[in-house]
């Protein structure tokens, strides 16, 4: 991956802000190359919230025609015509013959001087740029903008350096080794048909159909009728959640050939909401009984492992667990602090950094969900919950990471080589793909760039406190 890691450091914003849309980028947008003049503006600033202002931005005739005169100039430099010099032609030919060219730039470029300079002048530190209303912009004219931003709230620091955390002992036992190999042997477990009452971890083939009442379930959910009827499936005996919450828990001690009536109460947050809260009565009948069958720890099991030894895969089992543990212990740290830092200090978070926040929430959630079978018409129908659900996270973690951005200037934390490479690395293996064109992806999309940016230099933030943090044994679980 040589290589991959600088080239894309390179390409990171550093400081600055984008005129486009509000956030911290390394330079100006390129359609205000070369700068114009900023001349003092007529400028009224109405608070809306806290953190949220109303900019209204008068330009007056001379710098609106000033804006249109050198939005011609440039476009004359490189225009050509048949009979003309690259360049060289008449101002009027240039106006007439580019006349749609020239009315879109003059009207971008009016509208991003307004905003520039009512920033430049007001001072304020902008988060984002909500809105952005123009009135009629013409050469002759003086203009008006008026642009809505979110700001950075204004806060004292609370104390961050020293925070009181708790962390459990990494300890690992020959037990945990044990249920830990156990684990990979049940990965690789064969099953096999037998006749007797089922067991606990067996897996029974079983019909079942279910009633709400008098109503059948199939006919309550029609498109999902899987949740009322099914000619056959697997269940595992007092195992993991199935379809039907609960629904293994009745299976122990049934036999191949067994009918039994199931009761089966819906949680009141199930996500069919026609079942949720409801209860049903299900007509099983079982169809086969499997038994789970361990593979031996023999010389293949050990390969398939890449050892050859038991002692080999208990020592590396250990050292997994006890890494697990201490990267637990570090989660459990980090959650500590940011609960801290939450509670330390109260401001109003900038909203646009809260809708943004509750929608990659959301988005997280749903594409989380539907991997696992949950189907899209489920969050429609409880799309209010959800986005109140979300909203209210979102609102905390937007307050940590306002925090976390003010401690990482305080502290003057920035990203380097290693922490791009090590991104990279993980996110690659991650992704399945090579740092290398994971790196050229990024290359291609600043808004990414940006954002993965933005996280990781959060991340060094929270590490900084964490590091910063004093550290007591947890009490032992009772």
């Amino acid at each position: 991956m040589a290589g991959a890691g600088p080239d894309l450091f390179h390409l990171l914003p550093k400081r600055g802000i984008d005129r486009e849309n509000g956030r911290r980028v390394a330079s100006p947008i390129p359609h205000l190359q070369p700068p114009i003049p900023i001349f003092a503006v007529n400028l009224e600033i109405q608070d809306v919230s806290a953190t949220r202002k109303t900019l209204v931005v008068t330009l007056d005739q001379s710098e609106v025609e000033g804006v249109y005169k050198a939005v011609v100039a440039e476009i004359a430099k490189v225009a050509s015509m048949p009979g003309f010099r690259a360049g060289k032609l008449p101002t009027a030919v240039v106006e007439k013959r580019f006349a749609k060219e020239i009315a879109d730039e003059f009207h971008s470029k009016v509208v991003t001087k307004a905003y520039r300079d009512g920033i430049e002048q007001s001072k304020l530190d902008v988060y984002a740029v909500t809105d952005v209303k123009e009135g009629l912009i013409e050469k002759s004219l003086s203009a008006a903008v008026t642009v809505t931003v979110d700001v950075q709230p204004q806060f004292t620091l609370p104390e961050y350096k020293g925070l009181p955390t708790e962390v459990a002992a990494v300890e690992v036992t020959d037990a945990d080794v044990e249920a830990a190999i156990q684990g990979m042997r049940a990965e690789r477990a064969d099953f096999k048909e037998v006749e007797r009452a089922a067991q606990k971890s067996d897996y029974v083939k079983l019909s079942y159909e279910g009633k709400i009442g008098e109503q059948a379930v199939a006919e309550l959910v029609p498109d999902r009728a899987i949740f009322g009827k099914a000619p056959q499936t697997w269940e595992e005996v007092e195992g993991a959640e199935g379809l039907i919450p609960g629904l293994g828990q009745h299976l122990a001690g049934l036999v191949k050939g067994d009918k039994k009536d199931v009761t089966i109460t819906f949680p009141a947050e199930f996500h069919v909401t026609e079942l949720a809260g409801k209860e049903a009565v299900y007509a099983v009948e079982v169809l086969e009984v499997r038994e789970r069958v361990l593979p031996e720890i023999d010389a293949e099991f050990l390969k398939g492992h890449q050892v050859d030894t038991l002692e080999a895969l208990q020592a590396r089992t250990r050292e997994h667990i006890k890494y697990q543990k201490e990267m637990e212990g570090r989660s459990q740290q980090r959650r500590q602090v940011t609960d801290a830092l939450a509670a330390a200090v109260e401001f109003e978070v900038p909203a646009s950094l809260i809708e943004s926040e509750t929608q990659t929430i959301l988005r997280r959630f749903i594409e989380e969900n539907m991997r696992r079978g949950v189907p899209q018409e489920s969050f429609e129908q409880n799309k209010k919950q959800l986005y109140e659900d979300a909203r209210k996270a979102a609102t905390r973690n937007a307050k940590i990471q306002v925090i976390l951005g003010r401690i990482a200037v305080e502290e003057k934390v920035e990203l380097n080589d290693n922490d791009i490479n090590r991104f990279l690395r993980m996110e690659a293996m991650r992704s399945g793909q090579t740092p290398d064109k994971l790196a050229k992806e990024l290359g291609k999309d600043r808004e990414r760039v940006r954002a993965m940016q933005q996280s990781l230099l959060l991340d060094k933030a929270l590490d900084f406190v964490v590091a910063q943090a004093t550290v007591t044994p947890a009490p032992a679980k009772a």
